[in-house]
């Protein structure tokens, strides 16, 4: 009986210690039960509404570029690319290889997304291709189950309707790079394209727009299952320019049969810019729908140089459409008059130097609007020394040369007006009398782009007022046709005197560009041919009858040509520029004609900009017709 007694004394101790062990491992459970459910519930139900939701960005559309007549020149087209969430798929690289039998996908491009996947945050989705087809999007749809991770996605690709002819105008947009990362979370989204060139980089920010965000109710393998709330992406702003797409088309068309060349057509009055070309070009396109590596080489190699924007890029000697710049410097310091005149002999003796006119033979007396109609070097050389360098680039300066004007194109470079001071500062050599004489016709240091030219004439024939070229009518901006441009403080008859020199360039039949002269009265032009040393002749060569067209290309002579429409009341003014392209008269002259005749026809500054939000339906607006039959010039 005590043996029993001890028995039931141990088992009922035995059975407290446990009874007392369980009642604190549930009260121990109950404890953090209850502070997972009243301390810490809200915390989680977060987290589990957050594995339940996700907040997806919604990429904005890319605001349109549009002409003045609401054409667009660029555009967005739909884009049916394939996806991959790096956290939903077990193992990446094994799903791109099945997804590498339904589409074109190379094993360098399977190790790239992959190596993409690890330096991205695995939630990210990363692009693995665009511009699919429907034949593509059916096999990928079809395949969706055997395919973790992978979704087809609708967005939308950046498009150049007119291609070659606004390529460095417009620009074009690719991929973010690592260095372009700003902290903005739209740059990260898969396919996100930003400007890279042109337009397109400039007012990058205001075309981009806002993201937007969908917070979708996604299962338990992440497939989204319904959308539960949306904040629309806000769409970039649309951007208008000044130019004239028809007129730009046919710009580029011209001036693409010289192996390199450039223009601009701008309104003397309001600065605006209806055309700017650049040749030889390139297809934007290609940027955006991949671009081949021997593609890419060849532009590279291409000695026309076709990705640089050459009419406010390129920099050149501007030959004898710089007179105007001298002549005008004479008449303003009193070093001549409408009356002065001057013997040519076909050259000119100073310092020992004999400086050439291009004509051998002289051009035997000749007053100042002589001297321009036939472009007579003698004539501005023996002005040049009373005028002096620094006043010459005083008056150039005036005018528009060897300056940037905040153009909206970043490609955009300044030019070179030298004087005694630059001189010194950059050889550590005072400045020569003779350097004077070859600076007075475009030639030595000085150094202008075809975008200054044409500001240049601009300001000579609207009466002297300081106008600078423009190409966005707005976005941020008040219309710049309703600016009031500074008056330059040009004597009217000495503004006169040199516009009727002009005149005679090509209305003269001793002019140099008589032969590209527009017989049509309600479209005749001035202007003013150049041609641009590269490399001077030498004594021996000039001997043994070496002439510049025997040179190899890169050596030979500048084409120039600026000129301004109609004769009466200018409003069109243009420049022209062809690289190696011999003389201004027989090569520049011509084009400039086909520019002018083009730009009149058309008359796009009749048309106004369309007021904003509005566009048109019409490709472009009809062509004035001429009244008479033109001439074109040779």
């Amino acid at each position: 009986m005590e043996q029993d007694h001890d028995r039931t004394k141990s088992f009922t101790r035995r059975a407290f210690f446990v009874g007392a062990l369980q009642g604190c491992v549930l009260g121990i459970l109950g404890g953090r039960l209850a502070w997972l459910q009243v301390s810490q519930g809200q915390h989680y139900k977060m987290l589990s509404d957050h594995n339940r939701i996700n907040i997806k960005m919604l990429a904005p559309t890319r605001g349109r570029i549009l002409d003045r007549f609401g054409v667009p020149l660029a555009s967005n087209e739909q884009n049916f690319r394939v996806l991959a969430v790096p956290e939903q798929s077990v193992d990446l690289g094994k799903t791109l290889s099945h997804l590498q039998k339904l589409v074109p996908l190379t094993q360098r491009d399977i190790r790239r997304i992959v190596k993409q996947a690890r330096k991205t945050a695995s939630f990210v989705p990363l692009e693995i291709k665009d511009n699919l087809t429907w034949e593509e999007v059916a096999k990928i749809e079809v395949n969706l189950p055997d395919l973790p991770g992978i979704s087809i996605d609708v967005g939308e690709i950046r498009h150049y309707p007119h291609s070659n002819s606004t390529a460095h105008l417009v620009g074009y947009v690719g991929a973010v790079s690592r260095s372009e990362l700003t902290g903005d979370p739209v740059l990260t989204l898969p396919g996100f394209r930003i400007g890279k060139t042109g337009l397109e980089k400039t007012y990058d920010k205001e075309l981009r727009g806002m993201t937007g965000t969908a917070e979708m109710e996604v299962n338990v393998v992440g497939r989204e299952v319904r959308e539960l709330k949306r904040h629309p992406a806000r769409s970039g702003q649309q951007l208008k320019l000044s130019i004239d797409s028809e007129l730009q088309t046919f710009v580029q068309e011209r001036i693409s049969r010289e192996k390199s060349a450039s223009a601009v057509i701008m309104d003397v009055y309001t600065g605006g810019v209806y055309s700017l070309v650049s040749a030889p070009s390139f297809d934007p396109n290609l940027f955006i729908r991949g671009l081949s590596a021997e593609k890419w080489e060849e532009m590279l190699a291409n000695p026309g140089l076709p990705l640089n924007n050459k009419a406010i890029g390129g920099q050149y000697p501007p030959g004898s459409t710089f007179k105007m710049v001298t002549a005008l410097a004479a008449l303003e310091e009193g070093v001549i008059t409408r009356n002065t005149s001057a013997h040519c002999p076909g050259h000119y003796d100073f310092g020992g130097d004999r400086f050439h006119c291009w004509k051998k033979a002289g051009h035997g007396r000749v007053d100042l609007v002589d001297a321009l109609t036939e472009s007579c070097d003698t004539f501005f050389y023996k002005m040049a020394t009373d005028v002096g360098i620094d006043t010459l680039t005083k008056y150039a300066h005036k005018l528009g040369l060897g300056q940037k004007f905040d153009f909206e194109l970043k490609e955009e470079r300044p030019g070179l007006l030298p004087t005694r001071d630059w001189k010194m500062g950059h050889f550590g050599e005072p400045w020569q009398p003779g350097e004077t004489v070859v600076a007075s016709i475009g030639q030595g240091y000085i150094q202008t782009t075809p975008l200054q030219l044409a500001v240049m004439t601009s300001r000579l024939v609207n009466g002297g007022y300081a106008v600078k070229p423009w190409i966005t009518a707005f976005t941020g901006k008040e219309p710049v046709p309703n600016v009031s441009w500074p008056k330059i403080d040009f004597k009217k008859r000495h503004l006169d005197l040199i516009v009727k020199g002009m005149n005679r360039v090509i209305s003269h039949p001793k002019g140099t560009a008589y032969e590209s002269r527009m017989e049509n009265p309600q479209f005749q032009m001035g202007g003013k041919t150049g041609t641009a040393q590269v490399r001077r002749i030498t004594a021996e060569e000039r001997l043994e009858g070496v002439l510049n067209k025997d040179l190899p290309w890169r050596l030979r002579h500048h084409a120039l040509f600026v000129g301004y429409a109609p004769i009466k009341k200018p409003r069109y003014a243009c420049a022209v520029v062809v690289e190696h392209g011999g003389g201004g008269s027989s090569t520049a002259a011509p084009i400039g004609h086909d520019l002018l005749q083009m730009a009149q026809m058309r008359d796009p500054a009749a048309s106004p900009l369309l007021p904003d939000g509005e566009t048109t339906n019409l490709a472009s607006p009809p062509p004035r017709k001429p009244k008479l039959k033109t001439k074109r010039g040779h």
